[in-house]
């Protein structure tokens, strides 16, 4: 018989997992390529144990061969129904407790065509928009990325500066007295956004 899931408050281990995973996203641009799920299984958890082994999918070529190699580490149960305890470097689009995408590795190789320059910003964009890794084709979210993208720039005035320069012929006397601290403003409030250092256009 399948081992029933149970909604258990977190054990101190799970919890602090958790934590230590969710601080490392925030502190740290996501690399697919460095993607690491921490899998133990229901049943062990159901009986107050974490046991389980941090798995680096870079290791694997699809989830097929993923989920083979749990099903190995977990050999001792029976018909073994994974946990997914803990992920790094993993957009939350294509993972949750019991649940890997089966786009991941097609997604990943996807994004290793992208430059070193726009793969954290890709995924920036997408985790603001109304863009899913998991339901949308990968190859039209990256062309719709790419008509949005800016660019780097230090803040949203740094930006502002740059569209003045490019965009306008301003008179030097002009520029002298410009408020670019107002334009940028202008721009980001309906125009633009800013993130992480990234300039994207609201489409």
């Amino acid at each position: 018989m399948r081992n029933r899931k149970k909604h258990m408050k977190l054990n101190p281990l799970t919890s602090r997992i958790r934590i230590n995973q969710k601080n490392n996203l925030i502190m740290n641009a996501i690399d697919l390529n460095e993607a690491r799920v921490y899998v133990g299984t229901y049943a062990k958890y159901n009986n107050y144990s974490n046991y389980g082994k941090w798995f680096e999918l870079s290791e694997f070529s699809n989830k097929d061969e993923f989920i083979r190699a749990c099903a190995e580490f977990h050999n001792d149960d029976d018909d073994p129904e994974f946990m997914f305890q803990a992920w790094t470097n993993i957009p939350e689009d294509l993972i949750c407790e019991s649940w890997l995408s089966d786009k991941f590795f097609d997604i990943k190789d996807t994004l290793n065509d992208l430059s070193p320059d726009e793969q954290e910003p890709f995924l920036i964009w997408c985790n603001n928009g109304t863009h899913n890794l998991h339901t949308n084709d990968i190859n039209e979210l990256i062309a719709s990325f790419r008509d949005d993208f800016q660019g780097k720039y230090k803040d949203e005035e740094d930006y502002a500066y740059s569209i003045i320069e490019e965009c306008y012929n301003l008179p030097q006397l002009a520029l002298d007295y410009f408020d670019y601290e107002k334009f940028a403003y202008d721009l980001f409030l309906g125009d633009c956004w800013f993130e992480n250092g990234f300039v994207f256009r609201i489409s």
